[in-house]
């Protein structure tokens, strides 16, 4: 993540995004139903328990725009035991968020994300040592690349946690690039928390970065101090609950561009 994280301080973590997140993880409790399916609706695919409508937590339908969006959440309702387990239905916790905060007010997690941008990830690299700069550069260069030839954002590069301002117009040029549609924005939003870089984000959501590679751009210093250090199982653990997340983020962006 940005070292600069006295910058992020100033980020409101009660946006309509974060605020329904936390709101889309209700306790573990027993099965209830027999099936999970998805039937067509107004509003797009809602997904059903034993034929009837599923809400979420502020008690709107919980559908998604494509018919596989829904099956994919149905499915994680079909893979419940015995007890319904929200850890292990990311793509379903996701829905919630968005549609209990994104849909009606996605302005502000626009905004969220455009504070992102003031001390992305990408910018900063590390003193050393000359492998990990190398690194660095190796899966954060191509990113910066596309922002300049496709969005035409020229940003500056720092070293260590020294802030570096970057302009307006490249900060203004990104920023119009965040799509405003619920589903799309949200999916945005969750990579863009995890990874602390709103460009590797924004990369994916235009077909300009894959998935893995994205992954592994958000990553490069961990793993790298995970290979001088030793793997910490707590740091393990935490990574596969994120793994999670972005993977049904990503899983979003990736139907959402066909």
């Amino acid at each position: 993540m940005c070292p600069l994280r006295t910058l992020f301080e100033t980020i409101p973590r009660d946006d309509p995004m974060t605020a329904a997140r936390r709101g889309a993880r209700p306790a573990s409790r027993p099965r209830f139903y027999a099936t999970a399916g998805v039937q067509q609706a107004e509003r797009g695919y809602c997904v059903t328990l034993d034929d009837k409508p599923v809400h979420t937590p502020a008690r709107r339908l919980l559908a998604a725009p494509t018919l596989e969006l829904g099956e994919a959440v149905a499915a994680e309702w079909q893979a419940q035991r015995e007890v319904i387990n929200p850890a292990k239905m990311p793509l379903t916790r996701l829905a919630n968020a968005i549609i209990d905060g994104v849909a009606e007010k996605p302005a502000p997690v626009a905004a969220e994300i455009e504070k992102y941008l003031a001390a992305d990830l990408l910018f900063y690299r590390a003193g050393g040592p000359q492998q990990l700069r190398e690194r660095q550069a190796a899966q954060w260069d191509p990113i910066l690349t596309w922002a300049r030839d496709g969005l035409g954002a020229h940003f500056k590069l720092g070293e260590g946690v020294v802030l570096v301002a970057q302009s307006e117009a490249a900060l203004k040029a990104v920023a119009a690039a965040i799509p405003l549609e619920p589903w799309r924005l949200g999916a945005l939003h969750v990579i863009t928390t995890l990874t602390g870089s709103a460009l590797i984000a924004l990369a994916m959501a235009h077909g300009a970065l894959a998935a893995v590679a994205a992954w592994q751009a958000a990553h490069v210093d961990e793993d790298w101090n995970m290979e001088q250090w030793g793997r910490d199982v707590m740091a393990i653990e935490r990574r596969a609950w994120h793994f999670a997340e972005f993977g049904a983020a990503a899983a979003v962006l990736h139907e959402l561009a066909k």
